[in-house]
């Protein structure tokens, strides 16, 4: 599905990113991964290459522009350029109440999730552009499209991160880049769990707002985005695609 491709994936470190880096390599693509842990990404690498795959670690952090910099010219240096990116990278944190929101938890759930995204955005679509186009996917949420248990400043970021997206489709559309959103539901990742340790009595919540009555495993997730970035959505843009075993059907 993904043969022949470059593809930088960032949160690549655990969760959906990680699920996505295996999975992007193994139909095919060369990966880029960024994330902040340099030895889980290490790791990570290494069982690429021992089944056969190709991929590359940066460590780094989307709020910092210069990082994500290093990783598509990463992109471009080892691979010859970049056709795909799963724009993964986000923070969340328990759900509290807007007034009890601190400014420093508001900051880097803002920064993170949309600055973040936009970083990536402004430095993947110029090599697109001078390639061959390419198609990107941005991770958003269930509280991008309604009002959740999660906390305002979630909500109101994950809401930007599906703005941004259609935005960027609008104005690369006839220039060969695709620009998706996914609509996340509930996952059992790494960050999912910090945040039911805080609060457990979450999970059930979490669990709820699924007509399934379940968590994704990051793998789901992964597989909408992999065929999200192949040519076989080539014409889904604009889109902010549900993965969230059917919350936004009953919101």
């Amino acid at each position: 599905m993904l043969h022949g491709k470059v593809a930088m994936i960032t949160g690549a470190s655990s969760g959906i990113g990680a699920a996505a880096a295996e999975l992007f390599a193994a139909e095919g693509a060369a990966v880029v991964l960024m994330a902040r842990r340099e030895d889980r990404l290490a790791e990570l690498v290494t069982r690429i290459s021992k089944d056969g795959g190709r991929a590359v670690a940066v460590a780094g952090d989307v709020c910092r522009l210069p990082d994500v910099e290093r990783a598509v010219r990463t992109a471009v240096e080892t691979f010859g350029g970049l056709d795909a990116a799963f724009n993964n990278a986000g923070f969340a944190t328990a759900g509290t109440s807007l007034h009890e929101t601190g400014a420093d938890i508001y900051d880097r759930t803002m920064d993170v999730n949309v600055r973040g995204v936009w970083n990536c955005l402004a430095q993947q679509i110029p090599v697109m552009l001078a390639g061959a186009g390419g198609a990107v996917v941005n991770t958003s949420s269930v509280a991008g499209v309604a009002a959740t248990g999660a906390s305002a400043a979630y909500v109101a970021a994950k809401h930007a991160v599906i703005g941004m997206t259609k935005a960027a489709a609008a104005e690369y559309g006839q220039r060969g880049v695709r620009v998706n959103a996914l609509v996340v539901g509930a996952t059992r990742t790494e960050m999912m769990q910090q945040v039911i340790s805080a609060n457990p009595a979450l999970e059930g919540d979490f669990m709820a707002e699924s007509v399934q009555h379940r968590m994704a495993d990051p793998l789901e997730v992964a597989r909408a985005a992999a065929w999200l970035c192949s040519d076989q959505s080539s014409f889904v843009t604009g889109a902010a695609v549900p993965v969230d075993g059917g919350a936004t059907a009953t919101a």
